[in-house]
C-alpha cells in the first residue's frame, strides 16, 4: 500500500463522504448534535473502503502498486 497516496486520497473522500452523509443527515431531519457526531462517524468509517480502492486504482496505473491492475 502506497500510504502517502492513501492520505491524500483519505483527505478528499473523507471531506466528500462525511460532507454526504451529513447533508442526507440534515434532509431526513436529524439536526441534533449527537445526530451530527453520528454522521462524521460514519462518514469517516465508509470512506476507508472507499480510500483503499481508489488508492489501489491509482497506485495500479502509475505503477507503484504491484498486483493490481487497472
Amino acid at each position: 500500500m502506497n500510504w502517502p497516496l492513501f492520505a491524500v486520497i483519505y483527505i478528499i473522500a473523507g471531506t466528500v463522504t462525511t460532507g454526504m452523509v451529513i447533508i442526507g443527515t440534515l434532509i431526513m431531519g436529524f439536526d441534533e448534535i449527537a445526530h451530527m457526531q453520528v454522521a462524521v462517524a460514519v462518514g469517516a468509517l465508509a470512506s476507508i473502503p472507499i480510500t483503499i480502492y481508489f488508492a489501489k486504482k491509482v497506485g495500479s496505473i502509475t505503477g507503484n502498486e504491484e498486483g493490481y491492475e487497472a
